[in-house]
């Protein structure tokens, strides 16, 4: 048998920065996502050019897709500062304050989960991202006043898994709008080949492939992915991932071969043995498996739904013929057509 083509060397000690020092650093080095990218840098040299700020930015996805990754590259291709928060960090205007006033010029303010900002809060930050001003109120009643201060040109970008929560107003505030898509398998495979030689970790070309297979198209997935894998590589074996390895890794994490995990297998088992494959809704599967309905609509159905194992009927959640091949069962259907026919002849 061939040996399988490898790189890198063998595992350092792992280290608390493992994750920030994954993330590129500039856009050149951004994997997928390459009409966003290219968008983006031809904004960040109009702004050079220009010697203007960059217009501020929406970032809208699914989670794990690159929102933050984007986020903090363009201070480096700018040559400028950053700082971040987020919108539930923000209850009031006066939390605010701290950034607005220590922004430098052509900085950028990074807020994320955007949509779960007050809307007090929006209102106080429109004059802000439009005329690079803020109004203070002082004292109450008659003796009020306000105080606008002027601030330096900044960039305000904001990052939202739920873009259709944004006010209208606040949505049109933005210059560009970019929504980031789930990646390939290729473009995966080759994030998890960059992150394990930014690891030190050897890994073959052919586990890097079956890692990004069942990575559900994210590569926040896939990182964690990649580091279950290289724990596994140096607590059971010599520390390089092969192909047997990451099969070996991901099934005692209980990750089968489409990316499903023990979540997702269980949710399609109790809608097909229970309810027969449904239709039925979010409540009754919820208190049937004992999960928070939140989690069941928000981390396990987009996948199942994505992935065409489960579809959404004005009636509930009914599981497709995919899910009942996965599971090994008779979809309804089949069945019916295997009963002889009471006008059958034979």
């Amino acid at each position: 048998m061939a040996r399988e083509k490898t790189l890198g060397a063998s595992p350092p000690p792992d280290d608390k920065n493992r994750d920030a020092a994954l993330r590129p650093k500039l856009l050149k080095e951004v994997i997928g996502q390459r009409n966003v990218a290219e968008r983006l840098e031809i904004a960040v040299r109009a702004s050079k050019i220009l010697n203007e700020p960059l217009g501020h930015i929406l970032f809208d996805g699914p989670p794990g897709l690159g929102k933050t990754t984007f986020a903090t590259v363009l201070p480096n291709e700018l040559g400028t500062s950053i700082q971040m928060t987020s919108g539930p960090a923000l209850s009031k205007p006066a939390d605010l304050l701290p950034f607005l006033t220590n922004l430098e010029e052509s900085s950028i303010l990074f807020i994320d989960e955007i949509h779960r900002m007050p809307r007090v809060v929006e209102e106080f930050i429109y004059p802000a991202m439009e005329d690079f001003r803020i109004d203070i109120v002082l004292g109450d009643g008659v003796n009020a006043r306000t105080i606008s201060m002027h601030l330096k040109r900044f960039t305000l970008i904001g990052a939202t898994t739920r873009g259709g929560m944004l006010s209208g107003p606040m949505r049109d505030r933005f210059k560009m709008r970019e929504h980031l898509d789930y990646y390939s398998v290729e473009e995966l495979a080759t994030i998890v080949k960059v992150n394990a030689a930014k690891l030190n970790t050897t890994i073959a070309d052919a586990a890097c492939v079956e890692i990004a297979r069942r990575s559900r198209g994210t590569p926040r997935v896939a990182n964690a992915r990649l580091h279950w894998c290289r724990i596994y590589a140096v607590g059971t074996a010599d520390g390089v991932i092969s192909l047997d390895l990451a099969e070996r890794a991901l099934l005692q994490q209980e990750v089968d071969p489409t990316g499903l995990d023990k979540n997702d297998r269980r949710y399609l088992e109790v809608l097909v043995d229970v309810f027969g494959g449904g239709p039925t809704g979010a409540d009754a599967m919820a208190a049937t498996m004992n999960i928070a309905v939140d989690t069941l609509t928000d981390e396990i159905e987009p996948y199942l739904l994505r992935e065409q194992f489960l579809i959404r009927t004005p009636r509930g959640r009914t599981a497709t013929a995919k899910a009942f091949q996965l599971l090994g069962k008779l979809h309804p259907e089949e069945s019916k057509s295997d009963k002889p026919s009471l006008f059958d002849p034979d």
